[in-house]
């Protein structure tokens, strides 16, 4: 249940204000459809966080216990200083419809976006330090979705709610501490 509490809780606040986040609300305003947007974030990022996930599990069959423990520890720290750098997107309003309908778009944009991304990083941290993948993958996927369906309804109202600024310390400040968990935690 941790790795489901912990999974969910990082990357819910880490994808405040992140390039996905904005991508959601592009899309919202852009479409206007937000049943086919929210679904396709939840097909594009259980895709993507699966992959993810595999990839996490499968550097704990690579690397010995004690490798592990520093790779986590300084992944972790270096997550706390890229939650200090703000992400941005690009909008390209072209006017066309989509060719791909707007959960086509969706899901390609969203899989493409996350690709490398902090969130992606992170559920490839957390399956490795947790041994169940699943819940991982189910946790990291729910922060997604707790992080963008409500932009994706609330659109602009949501943007001004929260002083992303705040959000990107506390995230900084709980990967830092998971960092120093992990390097000095474990023995």
């Amino acid at each position: 249940m941790d790795a489901l509490l912990i999974s969910t809780g990082i990357v819910a606040l880490a994808e405040m204000g992140d390039k996905t986040q904005l991508l959601a609300l592009v899309l919202a305003l852009r479409f206007r459809k937000p049943w086919p947007i929210v679904m396709g974030i939840l097909v594009a990022t259980l895709a993507n966080h699966a992959l993810a996930g595999a990839v996490g599990a499968w550097v704990t069959t690579v690397l010995g216990p004690d490798v592990l423990r520093w790779v986590l520890g300084a992944s972790f720290i270096a997550m706390a200083v890229w939650m200090l750098i703000p992400d941005k997107i690009d909008d390209e309003e072209t006017g066309k419809p989509p060719r791909l309908g707007v959960f086509g778009t969706t899901v390609v944009a969203f899989f493409l976006a996350e690709m490398g991304d902090k969130t992606q990083v992170a559920t490839i941290m957390l399956a490795a330090q947790y041994s169940s993948t699943v819940m991982v993958v189910a946790g990291t996927t729910l922060g997604m979705m707790l992080a963008n369906a409500p932009v994706v309804w609330l659109g602009e109202r949501m943007t001004r709610l929260v002083p992303l600024r705040v959000v990107h310390l506390v995230s900084a400040a709980i990967f830092m501490g998971l960092g120093l968990w992990a390097l000095l935690g474990q023995s």
